[in-house]
């Protein structure tokens, strides 16, 4: 069975975004620099068909993994919209990629297997489509910041990875501004470390099933 997972790059005061974000600058200010420890990975550069250069350590590792478990992702129409923009032609998913809009848009069909499906099905029904697709491999709720907190305090979430970075923001998204923490209980499952960035992984606890 697929496992939905989220995981993302977040700045040691808590931001997954700084401010002013938008398709002419992505992440807002400042926010690239959460992510700099992965754009120098192998991993990384590859799926952005970039070649076979970067880093190949312990950091390339954690982004192997996220990526080969990947059978499907979904995100907000906000993250679509910065990275439309900002993607290459060979969009970097290589899946299928569910994007939550009130928008009414034919699928978006991109070199490398991407295609972008823009669906207003609410939080469970866009999951088990994206489950459909997956061929058994794992979901990806990619973001932005609101999407992912939906889908956590919908109870739809098994997994939490969450890049710490060296790096202060100041302002813009934190990840888990106004969380309802009666909703979340975490499990440790392992952390690792290198030079530019600490990866933490939890497991969500949750009473009952779903």
């Amino acid at each position: 069975m697929s496992n939905v997972f989220v995981h993302m790059g977040i700045s040691l005061d808590g931001y997954v975004a700084g401010p002013n974000r938008g398709p002419k600058n992505p992440l807002g200010d400042g926010g690239t620099t959460v992510h700099e420890w992965m754009f120098k990975q192998q991993a990384f550069l590859r799926t952005h068909s970039t070649g076979d250069a970067g880093e190949t350590g312990p950091d390339n590792r954690v982004i192997e993994d996220i990526f080969s478990r990947i059978g499907a992702n979904i995100m907000g129409k906000r993250m679509f919209e910065e990275g439309e923009a900002n993607w290459p032609e060979e969009s970097p998913f290589h899946t299928p990629v569910f994007v939550l809009t009130k928008e009414v848009r034919a699928p978006w069909e991109r070199k490398g297997g991407t295609t972008f499906y823009f669906v207003n099905d609410g939080l469970e029904r866009t999951l088990a489509r994206a489950k459909e697709v997956a061929g058994g491999k794992d979901v990806r709720i990619c973001g932005g910041r609101d999407v992912v907190l939906q889908y956590l305090q919908a109870g739809l979430v098994d997994e939490l990875s969450l890049s710490l970075a060296p790096v202060f923001l100041g302002a813009g998204l934190r990840l888990f501004d106004g969380v309802d923490k009666r909703t979340l209980a975490l499990e440790p499952v392992s952390a690792t470390t290198s030079k530019d960035v600490t990866h933490v992984h939890y497991a969500l606890k949750r009473s009952g099933t779903r």
